[in-house]
């Protein structure tokens, strides 16, 4: 737990380490945390972004993908040592002269993943590709490796393939030719793709078992995340049920209820944040946050999530702060409590209209005229959902 949110957790070979992405002070750096000892140690110290670590097969080393250096992101790779992680880019920066829609003219490489002998990596890259975040390669480990085509597909940034540990096979989400991502298996030496699942839903983040018998990925078929398993024989799929969780702070529970001046429960938009400095939802709540905030003011994001009048979280015990929104005709409501531990303590918040102009509802409607129900993002939305959103934001039209 804190300081900062952490972030796509990789497990060392040895089942004792395990390394992380922990984003503050307005940098992504890597971490690694001891399981027995508990001592979290700082791997990289570069004030960039730092994400997708990967253990090598022999837990000597970590692949990773870092701004470092150029500003661009690039596959690094390093040793670990008791000072920290000492790497470097892998590969030597490219410039494409295609002209791409969306991103840099410098090729990028995402999501590295090792080879079993660990000489090699599978990675996606987008040299001389105009759209999308590139199709799949396959490169050895020094400057004058050149990349191999594994998968020439439009990918997006959820790819993230992941070699097998028998060495054969790729495994990577897709949404070729469809509306959602699916997982798709592909030959490590090239070839034909075949899919593993299907459904009107993305499954994404596909990691193999160490005897490559099963996958585990993530799965939005029930509207937020959850973590499923697979058989990659017969394909049956089962949910990982999470029945118990053990914090490492003291916690306590806060029941929130938003209401108008009658007393009746209010859909609105809701921020908590702990005296840790980070945000607290509801277990099965989707969590969103502003993209654009001034770091001089504040250390993160405004993360908030929408409620429906009546809802339970489970926060850290100590001082609590929550905001609470109802679109542009009412007042920002703040409040701040303590919360103990042992029996939950319930808050009513009623949202108060603003002092507006005699005569301005008959004029005017509250709108937002660009909005992706599903585009990218982590949940699964649907018509309904999209209008539950609406009613919190205080939205008459929204133009899908």
């Amino acid at each position: 737990s804190g300081p900062g949110y952490d972030f796509q957790p990789d497990c060392a070979p040895d089942g004792r380490h395990v390394v992380f992405v922990r984003y503050r002070n307005d940098a992504m750096e890597l971490m690694s945390l001891d399981l027995e000892s508990k001592i979290t140690s700082e791997l990289t110290r570069n004030g960039g972004v730092n994400v997708e670590p990967r253990w090598s097969p022999d837990g000597t080393r970590v692949a990773w993908v870092s701004t470092a250096g150029t500003g661009h992101f690039h596959v690094f790779a390093g040793a670990l040592s008791p000072e920290g992680l000492s790497g470097a880019a892998v590969w030597p920066e490219r410039r494409s002269q295609t002209p791409r829609y969306y991103y840099s003219a410098f090729d990028h490489e995402l999501s590295p993943s090792w080879s079993r002998d660990g000489k090699e990596l599978i990675y996606v890259g987008n040299p001389e590709i105009s759209y999308g975040t590139g199709s799949l390669w396959r490169r050895a480990l020094n400057a004058g490796a050149a990349p191999v085509a594994v998968r020439a597909e439009e990918t997006t940034w959820r790819a993230r393939p992941d070699w097998s540990p028998d060495g054969r096979r790729v495994i990577y989400a897709s949404y070729a030719g469809r509306q959602w991502h699916q997982l798709w298996v592909t030959p490590a030496a090239g070839g034909d793709a075949l899919p593993l699942s299907f459904g009107d839903y993305d499954n994404t983040g596909a990691r193999w078992s160490p005897d490559s018998a099963r996958i585990a990925f993530i799965s939005n078929r029930s509207g937020t995340t959850e973590i499923w398993l697979q058989d990659m024989l017969g394909g049956r799929q089962q949910r990982l049920d999470i029945e118990q969780k053990h914090y490492l702070q003291p916690m306590g529970r806060l029941r929130l209820r938003t209401v108008d001046g009658e007393g009746r429960a209010l859909s609105a938009r809701v921020a908590v944040l702990a005296a840790d400095g980070r945000a607290y939802a509801p277990d099965a709540a989707w969590v969103h946050a502003d993209d654009g905030f001034d770091r001089s003011k504040k250390m993160f994001e405004t993360a908030y999530f929408h409620s429906s009048g009546s809802v339970e979280l489970t926060v850290p015990v100590g001082a609590v702060s929550v905001t609470v929104w109802r679109g542009l005709e009412n007042r920002i409501e703040r409040r701040s409590v303590q919360i103990q531990a042992g029996e939950p303590l319930d808050l009513a918040v009623r949202v108060e209209p603003l002092a507006l102009p005699a005569g301005w509802a008959d004029h005017w409607l509250s709108a937002d005229v660009h909005v992706h129900m599903n585009y990218g993002g982590s949940y699964r939305a649907t018509p309904g959902r999209l209008v539950g959103q609406a009613t919190a934001e205080d939205l008459d039209l929204v133009f899908n």
